[in-house]
């Protein structure tokens, strides 16, 4: 049963993936998540008030500065795998967070405000949405974790995240209080980041830091993924009540997913996660929309949902044994090479 729902899962995305990989160029502009240009560079073009860095995690822009601060301050380590930083593994995460913003998940689905709709406050992210909470933790903590291992260097100022309006304290502001919150996730980001630094003292040229192996550092950022989501999944269990009910069903069959994903050591550079995010649903499931026949998403998004809902549901069924097995095949490096060959390729040919 198990191993069938994982062949579902390659059988469906690889004539996908085949597809969108000829169609997708590092130069043109909708591989880029939504605004980014317009996003901040670097921590410095954030404002920055009583000598600290201010940034407010729930407007979208924010958000997007805090990932592309990131990316350009990592850049250096993933020169080798790809131009233009198309080889950075960090462009999962604002690509993941630009699909969200793009189908509306980041807005207030309680109807209590026009938070995240074009009609309202278009860049607001709502603290009710669960798409929205859930990835402060994909973004947020990730680099606060970056800060602490010192990937921007010695700032000249404390940094400082602004608080929702409500909810406080479901989240953390700054390093200080995340340490002191949850250390262990903040200690697994860190850890990834620590990695990438330790390479710039290794490297065998100037002109390259990319001296370490990227299975390594896939599998210390994915290790750090799942976490976050482990986190977060049971603290925002609420706010799937404002969603419908397919619409919960998928948020929660995807952060699951993520497990079998995470455990192939998956590449979530550039060109490969616009590749995937072509088979994900581009707008939020409704009451009345049934899998597997959706009639405005393509057959490959309708199996896709219905493999992510088989998994999470065999996954349960068997009290975890399933994603245990599939880690267990996934424990050897040649074991993931098969993994992500089988999810990319098996009937690309």
């Amino acid at each position: 049963f198990g191993i069938h729902a994982l062949l579902v899962v390659a059988v469906t995305l690889s004539p996908v993936i085949a597809t969108a990989q000829s169609e997708n160029d590092v130069s043109g502009e909708d591989v880029y998540p939504p605004l980014w240009d317009l996003a901040p560079e670097n921590l410095l073009d954030f404002p920055v008030k009583d000598n600290k860095i201010v940034i407010s995690a729930w407007n979208y822009q924010d958000r997007l500065g805090v990932y592309k601060s990131l990316l350009n301050a990592s850049a250096k380590y993933f020169g080798a795998f790809g131009p233009q930083n198309s080889g950075n593994i960090l462009w999962g995460l604002p690509l993941q967070h630009g699909w969200q913003y793009h189908t509306g998940r980041l807005a207030d689905h309680s109807g209590g405000t026009s938070c995240g709709y074009e009609n309202g406050e278009f860049l607001c992210q709502s603290v009710r949405s669960w798409w929205s909470c859930m990835n402060y933790y994909l973004a947020i903590i990730p680099f606060l974790g970056a800060v602490e291992a010192g990937l921007f260097g010695q700032l000249p100022y404390e940094i400082e995240i602004l608080p929702p309006k409500e909810r406080k304290d479901d989240f953390c502001y700054s390093v200080k209080d995340c340490w002191s919150r949850m250390p262990k996730l903040m200690d697994d980001w860190k850890a990834f980041f620590e990695y990438l630094l330790s390479t710039e003292h290794t490297a065998v040229s100037s002109a390259s830091f990319s001296s370490f192996k990227l299975d390594d550092a896939l599998g210390l950022m994915w290790k750090a993924h799942t976490a976050s989501i482990a986190y977060a999944l049971p603290k925002f269990q609420d706010r799937l009540k404002y969603l419908s009910d397919p619409e919960a069903s998928f948020g929660v069959d995807w952060a699951n997913g993520v497990d079998f994903i995470a455990a192939t050591h998956f590449n979530t550079d550039l060109p490969t996660t616009n590749s995937f995010q072509v088979f994900l649903p581009q707008r939020m499931l409704v009451e009345g929309d049934v899998l597997p026949s959706i009639s405005d998403f393509s057959p490959e998004q309708n199996n896709v949902l219905v493999s992510l809902r088989i998994l999470h549901k065999g996954n349960k069924l068997t009290g975890g044994l399933l994603l245990k097995l599939w880690q267990q095949a996934m424990s050897t490096e040649e074991g993931r090479k098969m993994g992500r060959k089988l999810i990319e390729n098996l009937t690309s040919s």
